[in-house]
């Protein structure tokens, strides 16, 4: 019976650890004066507004009406199912993305003149994600590009 119930307490202890990989939100999110968040030095972040080729990433790109195009970004992420809306205004989407067990923040930038989606996608804990950031977006990128799209 010891043992039983040890195994118990030990696996209700991991789930409460599990529960925990969420993580919160980070403070500097959102976009100011046209920048998203810069990416921190872990290899967890994918960004369009860095230079550097391990978190860099090509931004969505659209010709036509910018409104457009960025209601066809949203209407690509509200229809997945590991993603919620958390701020939606004229020019700037934040996301979380969800995985099993971890919870991502991914935001979008419409930048109106040069017809461009600038986006950033990060962990918010630990330091590698195994590529699941960069992933995430090509996904999100082929959706929003296929046909009917933008």
């Amino acid at each position: 019976m010891k043992t039983l119930v040890g195994r118990i307490v030990v696996m209700a202890i991991g789930l409460l650890g599990l529960v925990g990989c969420a993580g919160e939100s980070p403070n500097n999110l959102g976009a100011k004066s046209g920048l998203l968040a810069p990416c921190p030095s872990s290899p967890n972040c994918v960004s369009s507004q860095v230079s550097d080729e391990r978190h860099r990433i090509a931004p969505l790109t659209f010709s036509g009406n910018p409104d457009k195009a960025f209601a066809r970004l949203k209407q690509v992420v509200f229809q997945r199912s590991d993603t919620a809306i958390v701020e939606d205004l004229p020019d700037y989407l934040r996301v979380e993305l969800r995985t099993l067990l971890f919870v991502d923040d991914g935001e979008f930038l419409l930048d109106r003149t040069n017809k461009v989606i600038q986006v950033r996608s990060a962990s918010r804990i630990g330091y590698s994600d195994f590529g699941k950031n960069r992933s995430r977006i090509e996904d999100i990128r082929s959706q929003f590009l296929a046909p009917g799209g933008e």
